[in-house]
C-alpha cells in the first residue's frame, strides 16, 4: 500500500502540463504514493455551477496533501454567461476555488521560494552601472504570503446593500458614497486579524532563523491603507523583537516594485498580506528566471507560474516552474 495519498488536481489548461511534468520527476525519484484524481476548475463551473465541487472537498479530507495545477477565473458576469443553459437564471455567483481551497482547510501560510541557478541564460545580470562585470546576479528569495485574509477574504458586494452602507457609515468617509447610488457602487473588502498577521511574520522570522538567513522584509502600505497596513505593521514590530539577531526593516508595496528591478538580490525573506505577496511573488520570479523558476507551498502545492490557461493549442507549457523547491 502506498505511503502517501495525493490528490491530483490538473484544473484549467497548462495545468495539466505542468502536473504532467511533476508526475514525470515524482515518478523518477520513485515516490511512494498514489494520486487520487478530483475534479476542479472551469469546466465543473460551466456544467455543475461549482468549481469546487463537494466531491473533490470530500476527496481531500482522505488524502495527505494534494498537487494542483492551473485555474481559468473570468468576471462574474463572463462566468455566468459561460454557465450550462440550465444553470443560468438561477442566482449561483463563480468564486474562485484556489481561493476556496485555502479558507476551506485554513492554508495560511504561502511559502513562495525562488531561487536562481547558473548557467541559466535567462538569470538576472543588472546593469552596467551595478554590475560591470556582467555575472549572474545571484537570486535566492523567500516570499511568505499570508493566505487566506486581507483583499483576497471573498468578502464583497455589488451593487452595495444598504444595511451595509448604513453600518459602514460609522465612518463619516463612507457616506458620500449615497450620492453615486448604491446601486453604482461596488465594494471589496480588506480584512486582517492580528492572529493572521501575527502568525505570518513569525513564520518568515522562524523561517530566517532556521535557515541562516539574516533579512526579513515586510511589505505594506500603512501610509495609506491606516488601519489594515498600521495592523500589519505592529505585528511584525513586535514579533522581530524576538529575533534580535535578524534585520527587520519595511518597505512600501509600490516602493518595492522599484528596488527590485534595481537590487533584488538584496532581499531574502520577504512577507505580505494576501494581494501584496500575490504581486510581489511575481517580481521576485521576474528576477529568478522570468518568471519560469517559482513555486509555491503550503498544504496543497501549486506551480505559481505559467498562469495563462488560454495558450494555443500545441504551444507546449513552461514546466520549469517545479525546479523551484517546494517544501
Amino acid at each position: 500500500m502506498p505511503k502517501y495519498r495525493i490528490a491530483w488536481m490538473p484544473g484549467d489548461g497548462v495545468g495539466n502540463d505542468v502536473m504532467e511534468a511533476a508526475r514525470l520527476v515524482l515518478h523518477r525519484m520513485k515516490f511512494d504514493a498514489e494520486y487520487v484524481p478530483c475534479d476542479i476548475g472551469w469546466k465543473f463551473w460551466c456544467t455543475e455551477g461549482n468549481a469546487l465541487p463537494d466531491r473533490t472537498v470530500k476527496a481531500l479530507k482522505d488524502t495527505t496533501c494534494a498537487l494542483f495545477g492551473a485555474i481559468t477565473s473570468k468576471a462574474q458576469d463572463k462566468a455566468k454567461e459561460e454557465l450550462s443553459p440550465e444553470l443560468q437564471g438561477k442566482g449561483l455567483s463563480y468564486f474562485s476555488p484556489i481561493v476556496g481551497l485555502r479558507q476551506l482547510f485554513h492554508l495560511h501560510t504561502n511559502m513562495r521560494p525562488c531561487k536562481s541557478y547558473p548557467g541559466n541564460p535567462l538569470n538576472y545580470h543588472g546593469n552596467k552601472i551595478t554590475n560591470p562585470s556582467g555575472e549572474d546576479v545571484r537570486i535566492d528569495q523567500v516570499v511568505f504570503r499570508e493566505n487566506t485574509e486581507g483583499m483576497y477574504g471573498g468578502v464583497e458586494f455589488f451593487p452595495l446593500p444598504e444595511a451595509v452602507y448604513t453600518a459602514l457609515c460609522a465612518n463619516p468617509k463612507m457616506k458620500k458614497w449615497i450620492n453615486k447610488g448604491l446601486e453604482n457602487v461596488a465594494l471589496s473588502t480588506r480584512i486582517m486579524s492580528v492572529q493572521g498577521c501575527t502568525n505570518i511574520c513569525k513564520e518568515a522570522f522562524d523561517y530566517a532563523k532556521k535557515t541562516g538567513r539574516k533579512r526579513v522584509t515586510v511589505i505594506e502600505k500603512p501610509n495609506v491603507l491606516r488601519e489594515t497596513g498600521g495592523l500589519m505593521m505592529d505585528c511584525f514590530r513586535k514579533v522581530a523583537k524576538r529575533y534580535p539577531d535578524i534585520w527587520a526593516d519595511e518597505v512600501n508595496i509600490d516602493a518595492i516594485c522599484m528596488w527590485m528591478f534595481k537590487n533584488p538580490q538584496d532581499y531574502s525573506v520577504l512577507v505580505a498580506e494576501n494581494m501584496f505577496g500575490d504581486i510581489v511573488s511575481d517580481l521576485c520570479a521576474w528576477s529568478a528566471d522570468l518568471v519560469s523558476r517559482r513555486a509555491q507551498t503550503s498544504a496543497m502545492t501549486t506551480p505559481c507560474s505559467n498562469r495563462r490557461t488560454d495558450r494555443p493549442r500545441n504551444t507546449p507549457a513552461n514546466t520549469r516552474s517545479i525546479r523551484s523547491p517546494c517544501s
